[in-house]
């Protein structure tokens, strides 16, 4: 395990967190994270990154910059998705260590002393595992659990089982992260792929504290595709067993059609059997161009290079060209003078 410095005071924490139309509970959040955040033997930044909200979140955390001076807010172009801009935050991060965190709550961050503890310890992870989901219905907690269960079954980097973007990472498992150079991003399975000795630690989920959720079911069905296509190779596979056993199962019921007829005289009547067959052939070939158009279409997007996110303005920087500025002018006005 790497050791940190003996003085604890000078290492920086960055907690980041992605926020999309998140004005309702924005004043809480920073209440409570301030609060934390001074019983930390450690410096903090708390790193907002927004992700092309449409209501006044920025306008609220800008106005909070007044209050806690430590608030750095990144504004995003437009709405990138929610990976992106976990991935700007991370990007953007300064900490020597880094914590990511949902803006609804349901991450308490009357947790976080309890990982910087561990972090301080040497571990270069600290996972955070669910151990309830409290405000979720039974068929998302249930079909959540099958997913992280059959992620695990096909991926090569195994993904921990209920666990969410809640974690802490070191300086190195933020370097190495951000040296992956894909732009289809699975952030969780990209967790487990960099690896890094990890701890892991329970706790409750809470209900969201105000809001409302911005991940439905059809969005969620997107990023489970997207983890399963991109951390396994396996539903390829899948789509050529398929091929071969409807091709062998055609086969055999052709073989075996030829036969009744050669040794029995029997035929089969109509046109329903052919039907069927032709009906689960195309079904089985719909099936396996879908798969594989799924691995092209991230094939395409990769090839383009497009950037993960685009920044239209970072807080601090401003405030430093708004600085300067004014230190120019003045040093004009005294050469007037």
């Amino acid at each position: 395990m790497k050791k940190l410095p003996t003085n604890h005071n000078n290492l920086l924490l960055s907690i980041v967190i992605p926020i999309h139309n998140e004005a309702d509970v924005i004043p809480t959040l920073i209440d409570r994270l301030a609060l934390v955040s001074r019983k930390l033997p450690v410096t903090t930044e708390l790193l907002f990154v927004d992700d092309g909200s449409k209501d006044n979140s920025v306008a609220l955390l800008l106005e909070s910059r007044h209050r806690y001076p430590h608030i750095r807010v990144l504004r995003l172009s437009r709405n990138f998705g929610k990976e992106a801009a976990a991935t700007a935050g991370l990007n953007h991060a300064r900490g020597d260590a880094v914590i990511l965190m949902d803006a609804d709550l349901q991450d308490p961050p009357e947790l976080i002393p309890q990982m910087v503890s561990e972090w301080r310890k040497g571990t270069d992870v600290v996972l955070m595992k669910r151990r309830s989901r409290a405000g979720e219905s039974w068929l998302k907690r249930t079909t959540a659990s099958l997913f992280y269960r059959l992620i695990n079954r096909i991926s090569d980097a195994p993904i921990p089982v209920d666990t969410g973007d809640f974690r802490l990472m070191s300086r190195r498992t933020i370097d190495a992260l951000n040296q992956l150079p894909e732009r289809n991003r699975y952030l969780k399975g990209m967790f487990a792929w960099v690896g890094m000795p990890t701890v892991t630690l329970e706790f409750d989920r809470d209900p969201r504290a105000a809001g409302h959720t911005k991940w439905n079911y059809f969005k969620l069905l997107q990023l489970a595709i997207e983890g399963i296509t991109s951390f396994s190779i396996k539903p390829l596979r899948l789509a050529l067993v398929l091929g071969i056993m409807s091709a062998g199962a055609g086969g055999l019921f052709g073989l075996l059609e030829v036969l009744k007829a050669l040794f029995f005289g029997v035929s089969t009547p109509g046109y329903a059997s052919m039907i069927a067959i032709i009906t689960f052939l195309s079904g089985i070939q719909l099936l396996c161009v879908g798969i594989l158009g799924e691995y092209v279409g991230r094939i395409y997007m990769e090839a383009k290079q497009r950037p993960v996110f685009i920044v239209a303005d970072d807080s601090d920087e401003n405030e430093k060209a708004y600085g300067s500025a004014i230190t120019m002018k003045g040093v004009s006005n005294d050469q007037n003078h």
